[in-house]
This record gives structure tokens, sequence and C-alpha cells, in this order.
């Protein structure tokens, strides 16, 4: 007799409850206790830009910003997520309009073949938004005076890996949009 040990598992771990606000929409799921945001997000929510990669917090490809902050959506479980508010790379563009940093992205040629670009331009407004609340980073000389740079860029994407090497477009549209803020 063979027995499906997977189903079993989920079967006996039941379903939780969860109410966040995804890109101005709020959703309430019943999902297994270990199902990651990510999952959620995708195969939920049907939010696909939002990728899969290593599904180890190492490549950037899933971050999506929570409560403003940029985040690893598969290492953190939907039901860690009551109340919060996310943002996907979906929500981010107006209905007519791209966001500044995906225009960036566009205008630099951020992307070659365009897997990561979600999480790349999720993470860079979570990054400038670091950069604009003094949140010093590995490479900050003066902790009380974060001076804006190239090297604070790619420091702060270092979590962000793009396989087709496109890195310097993807700092030069982030310096653009960095540049363009008050």
């Amino acid at each position: 007799m063979s027995i499906d040990i997977k189903r079993e598992v989920t079967a006996s771990a039941g379903t939780l409850g969860v109410c966040f606000t995804v890109n101005g929409t709020k959703h309430r799921l019943e999902v297994d206790p270990r199902m990651t945001l990510l999952d959620a997000l995708r195969d939920v929510l049907g939010l696909t830009g939002t990728k899969k990669g290593c599904d180890q917090g190492q490549c950037g490809a899933c971050t999506v910003l929570v409560g403003g902050r940029r985040m690893n959506s598969c290492l953190s479980f939907a039901v860690m997520h009551e109340g919060d508010e996310i943002r996907t790379i979906e929500g981010l563009a107006s209905q007519s309009t791209l966001h500044p940093m995906q225009a960036s992205f566009v205008k630099h040629d951020g992307l070659q073949c365009g897997y990561c670009t979600p999480g790349q331009i999720c993470s860079a407004i979570g990054a400038l938004d670091e950069l604009n609340r003094g949140v010093p980073s590995h490479v900050s000389e003066d902790l009380n005076q974060i001076a804006p740079s190239d090297e604070e860029i790619r420091e702060r994407m270092s979590g962000n890996i793009c396989r087709c090497a496109a890195y310097p477009n993807i700092v030069a549209a982030i310096r653009e949009v960095m540049e363009r803020q008050p």
C-alpha cells in the first residue's frame, strides 16, 4: 500500500486564514501554513510577475515590497503577513504610466531576458527608500550621512542576481531615478 506522504502532511496540518492587501486589493486566503508568500502570490492570486528563482533567498527574483520595504517572498510564509500591504511588480504602474523605476529600466536597457527584472525593480525601489531614510549599508563610510553613489547602489542590489549581466545598465537606471528625487 502506497501512502502519499505530502498529501497526508497537508491534510493533517490543515489551513490557516490570512488577510492582506496586494496592490491595493484586499485578499482573504485560506492557505497551508507552510505556503510561502511567493507561492500565495503566484499560485493563489495569479500574480506571476514575481518570479521563483532559487527558492532559497539567494537570487532576489522573488523580491516584493511589504509595507514599503523589500523582501524575498520565497523566505516568508504567507500567514506571517496578516494585515500587511504588499506591492508586486504588477502594482507599480498606474493604468497608463510606468512607475519611474520601470521607465528608467526600459530607458537604460536594464534588462536582457527579463526574468530577474521584476525583482530587480522592486528591490531598487526598496533600496532607494533605504537611502532616503538614511539606512547605512556595508559600504557606507559615514553612518550619519549616507552619500548616494554607484557603490551604494551596487551594494544594496547585491542580493539580486542577473544572469545576463545587465548590471551596469541596472545601476544607471537606479542612479537616474535617485538623481531625480528631491
